[in-house]
């Protein structure tokens, strides 16, 4: 996925992503530079504050070769096998003439999120091997073009989320692209201390310094790329699939506030769309932070909208060889966690070369969906808790109402919640529903609850002021 951002310059730039301005509050997408309509951020941004939970997908040629290369692993991020190998262009082509998807089911994809508890799909449209999953006019590396299947692998997901409700977003790498000529490759010219180089010395400094393994990668400069590839894909993203509720930049290598300056443009396309921090900093902020596998902690937060993506392995996109999968308690606590500190959780599969998903994120999807169908009331529409950190558990809020989700459940009965404020109108169990009776105590409120814990992933207790 986004493995560039460890890598010099980027550590601090991209893997946290908690240095940037404040996003304007205006009509129209990202910093408000494109669009005319009267829509707010706030209103643009109103479903996904409310959802808290969605699902991301790596998927591309890189799944086909599933981690292993010329009889070798490669190491870390499978979808970052291309440049970890230094697979040459025309050899990794020959990869996709064996990538046929035969067993894609869109639909079961779409309803194991929905079932899971989740409300958003984004789906990788062009990683940074430069293959796009959908037919484009700008490119004959896509998958109609370049593979036996022969199919727009996006028109289909679309429709199934349509018809489940669900929202679709599409990830696009705008400048990192190892296959078209031209694409930058985990490079940026700030680190030569460049305040903000024009487009000459961003191709100047490409050409010399690039980190390109293949000359095929560098008979364009960049400026042709953006022109040539980046910018005719969005728009073909933006007008070909509906509405599309979310647009996921990633990794702004060698990016100019120019070359940023005409896929922003392209937003006004989708008036009611949001996009992420990732198209060009610090200039254009989008409408929300993207922390990358990890959550950060409350003195990181300064109030704006974020979102972590994280793997349930180790790697985004599908390698055989790791088996390192998070368990369900984790994900669920983690989602849990999240949506304590006002965030969202946008939890990643990495879909086979088949089109299926690998069975252990079957049967963690399963598992949240499970906590979630009793519990999503502690998740959706919440906001930040209020309290002080509490060490048994997390809170949210909607309202005048309190989820108190509960990780280690009291011995003695008794829950202690330090700092709520005014009266208790009703306490209760969110699985089953049975009322709890509170009193206030020298350290704060206290419930009394069952003596076994109605969940051992969280169990939650819904409490109701006055």
């Amino acid at each position: 996925m986004k493995k560039a951002f460890f890598t010099g310059v980027f550590v601090v730039m991209a893997a946290c992503g908690f240095a940037q301005p404040l996003a304007r509050e205006t009509a129209g997408p990202g910093n408000g530079s494109a669009g005319s309509d009267t829509l707010t951020r706030d209103q643009r941004m109103a479903w996904w504050r409310d959802a808290r939970f969605g699902m991301f997908i790596h998927w591309g040629v890189y799944a086909q070769l599933a981690g292993e290369y010329d009889g070798h692993t490669i190491g870390k991020a499978a979808e970052w096998i291309m440049n970890r190998g230094k697979i040459p262009v025309a050899e990794y082509h020959k990869v996709a003439r064996q990538f046929n998807p035969v067993k894609y089911d869109p639909d079961a994809w779409v309803r194991m999120a929905k079932d899971a508890g989740m409300k958003y799909i984004v789906i990788t449209a062009k990683h940074h091997d430069g293959f796009a999953l959908f037919g484009s006019k700008a490119s004959k590396w896509n998958v109609v073009d370049a593979t036996p299947y022969g199919k727009d692998l996006l028109k289909p997901l679309v429709a199934a989320c349509r018809k489940y409700g669900m929202k679709i977003g599409f990830y696009y790498s705008q400048a990192q692209d190892w296959n078209n000529p031209g694409g930058a490759v985990a490079r940026k010219p700030t680190s030569e201390g460049w305040a903000n180089p024009d487009s000459a010395k961003i191709d100047a400094y490409t050409a010399a310094h690039s980190g390109h393994w293949d000359p095929a990668q560098t008979t364009d400069s960049m400026g042709d790329y953006i022109d040539k590839v980046s910018v005719p894909q969005v728009k073909e993203l933006l007008t070909n699939y509906g509405d599309v509720a979310v647009l996921w930049w990633d990794t702004p290598t060698g990016m100019t506030d120019a070359y940023a300056g005409k896929l922003h443009a392209l937003l006004a396309l989708q008036p009611k769309i949001i996009t992420n921090d990732r198209l060009k900093r610090p200039d254009f902020p989008g409408d929300y932070k993207t922390p990358e596998q990890k959550i950060p902690k409350l003195s990181d937060l300064d109030g704006q909208d974020w979102e972590t993506c994280m793997t349930m392995n180790g790697t985004w996109g599908f390698k055989a060889s790791d088996h390192n999968w998070k368990t369900p308690t984790t994900l669920v606590r983690n989602l849990i966690d999240i949506a304590s500190k006002g965030g969202n959780y946008l939890l990643n599969v990495g879909p086979t070369a088949e089109g299926e998903f690998p069975q252990p994120s079957i049967d963690a999807l399963k598992a949240i969906g499970v906590w979630m169908k009793v519990n999503g009331a502690a998740i959706y529409g919440t906001k930040a808790s209020p309290l002080a950190p509490l060490p048994w558990g997390r809170c949210t809020v909607k309202g005048k109402v309190y989820y108190l989700s509960v990780f280690d459940w009291p011995a003695d009965g008794k829950l202690v919640v330090p700092g709520v404020k005014g009266e208790v109108k009703k306490a209760s169990l969110l699985a089953g529903g049975a009322a709890l009776k509170t009193a206030s105590g020298a350290d704060g409120l206290v419930i009394t609850v069952p003596a076994a814990a109605p969940d051992a992933i969280a169990s939650v207790v819904k409490v109701e002021l006055k």
